[in-house]
């Protein structure tokens, strides 16, 4: 198989709801938000960032990594979908169609 297939390559998205109706909530939301950046992921909407992974291996890694983070309150999810999946997002701005871009840039190796 190809190892840079687009059935193997993942994306992994993380979105939460969390509360921020005091400082010390602000502040545990801010904290995971800059944690789950330091770990590679980028902002798609509010609250919904993603990351790109070479393999399911590597997103596993990732995966975890958020676990270990969540916070004790709010709602997190995560999803983990091929680059094949990710590739078929139709996106609107209003009405208009809006192209995908992906906030990462693919280096290759030879």
């Amino acid at each position: 198989m190809n190892r840079f297939s687009e059935y193997r390559i993942m994306w992994v998205l993380v979105f939460y709801d969390l509360p921020t109706e005091t400082k010390k909530e602000r502040k545990v939301a801010a904290d995971f938000r800059k944690k789950i950046i330091n770990d590679g992921f980028t902002m798609f909407q509010f609250s919904i960032y993603l990351r790109h992974c070479a393999s399911r291996e590597n997103a596993d890694v990732h995966i975890k990594r958020v676990k270990s983070i969540l916070p004790e309150l709010g709602q997190i999810g995560i999803l983990c979908i091929t680059d094949k999946q990710f590739g078929q997002m139709e996106l609107f701005q209003g009405k208009k169609e809006k192209p995908v871009t992906t906030p990462y840039q693919q280096l290759e190796l030879f």
